[in-house]
């Protein structure tokens, strides 16, 4: 991906988000563009208008970390977008981006970890599954296999939950709150891309998108970033209905770049129950399959 047009784009779409009362200004009548004027934020972050515009064009190699923090204070950026920022500003500098070791790993042999998997499947009153920063779906627990089955198939495949999420019309079920997921799902792919901007898989991901989904395209040019972090989330299962679950998502610093979810639900509720069904019937439709595959006489 193009740094300087990230910058540009990313700091350009902060700036018209923002109106002269949020950020403490008198307002000024009517304007051509939405949002603040470059001079606003400029006066605001205490840099002169020639400097923030050569910033705003995407020139931001060399920033101080001093400026960063200015800008981060104008835009009134939450931790996620400074994170972001710093970032874009980091790989315009040529140097390692937050967090994430230059240390790779075969994703799928490091989900493939015997420890890796034998904690996962520790966690039997929950979904637990393993996820890379291209959305890859690498491993699960045994209620996972259950719960994300409408994702997996019947040919019991790992696939892309980004695929899944705006390439599959049976997304709209899984996801009654289709709608947020979709932005979450573009968000945390947007944090990933200014993490590692030299990532092509996720950059070829992001072009398949782009080109197969206008949903997708359109999240993507809001340049909107995020963290998953933890929170809750419903789904509609086919099995079992709805599901209210909070979750956490955990790093796995064994494996950078790689994470763990986990899906629980509140003791004692609805949910928590169907979760049990569900596991209920992941247990016998394991025991069945494995009775049809047992060959005669054995």
């Amino acid at each position: 991906m193009n740094n300087r047009s990230e910058v540009r784009d990313f700091l350009t779409t902060r700036r018209a988000r923002l109106t002269p009362e949020r950020v403490g200004l008198p307002p000024t009548g009517s304007r051509r563009v939405p949002g603040l004027r470059r001079s606003e934020v400029a006066a605001l972050a205490g840099l002169s208008v020639e400097y923030y515009a050569r910033l705003e064009r995407g020139q931001i190699a060399g920033a101080s970390s001093g400026v960063l923090e200015a800008l981060a204070r104008a835009l009134h950026l939450d931790e996620t977008e400074r994170a972001h920022l710093f970032d874009l500003a980091r790989a315009a500098d040529g140097v390692p981006t937050s967090g994430r070791s230059r240390r790779r790993t075969a994703a799928g042999k490091a989900a493939a970890r015997l420890s890796l998997r034998w904690a996962m499947e520790a966690i039997t009153d929950g979904v637990a599954f393993v996820r890379d920063p291209q959305q890859n779906l690498l491993a699960t627990n045994a209620l996972g296999r259950a719960f994300y089955s409408p994702v997996i198939g019947d040919g019991g495949r790992l696939p892309n939950l980004a695929r899944f999420q705006f390439l599959d019309p049976a997304s709209r079920d899984f996801y009654p709150d289709w709608d947020r997921f979709a932005e979450m799902c573009v968000g945390v792919m947007r944090t990933e891309a200014g993490r590692d901007p030299h990532d092509r898989a996720l950059q070829d991901l992001v072009g398949e998108l782009s080109t197969r989904s206008e949903d997708f395209r359109r999240l993507w040019a809001d340049h909107n970033v995020r963290t998953h972090g933890a929170g809750t989330k419903r789904f509609h299962h086919p099995i079992v209905g709805e599901l209210t679950l909070a979750y956490e998502e955990l790093a796995i610093t064994a494996e950078p770049g790689l994470v763990l979810l986990v899906y629980t639900a509140e003791p004692g509720s609805p949910s928590a129950e169907r979760l049990r069904l569900l596991a209920s019937w992941a247990a016998t439709a394991a025991t069945t399959t494995a009775a049809v595959r047992e060959p005669e006489g054995t």
